[in-house]
């Protein structure tokens, strides 16, 4: 499953505080064919599906979409806010190379 660092937790819970739409819904967090490097990761605040893989965190919730779960297997979900931007960033062990845009990746194993 995939690992959740503190910072991550804490941001994803001031986003949810700021938007009283969101109740009940958390970070999706999906592979998907696109990007620079054959696959991409996409983020966004949804609502838990019956077929999602969940880490919970304290009163938030990460939902792994089912058919993304092999590609994040022991990856890394960090929060960074730095010179070159603020994002939700994933270290990847099972990427056998990354892009510089930071959301692609060419996985080590195809699926």
């Amino acid at each position: 499953m995939i690992n959740v660092t503190d910072r991550a937790v804490d941001h994803l819970r001031a986003l949810l505080a700021e938007q009283p739409a969101a109740s009940g819904k958390g970070l999706r967090v999906e592979v998907v064919k696109g990007g620079c490097s054959g696959m991409q990761y996409e983020m966004s605040l949804d609502e838990p599906r019956q077929s999602d893989a969940v880490v919970q965190r304290g009163e938030v919730s990460f939902l792994i979409a089912a058919d993304s779960a092999d590609f994040l297997r022991d990856a890394t979900l960090d929060f960074e806010d730095g010179l070159s931007g603020a994002g939700f960033r994933i270290v990847n062990p099972n990427a056998a190379r990354t892009c510089g845009c930071g959301t692609s990746f060419e996985p080590a194993h195809p699926a």
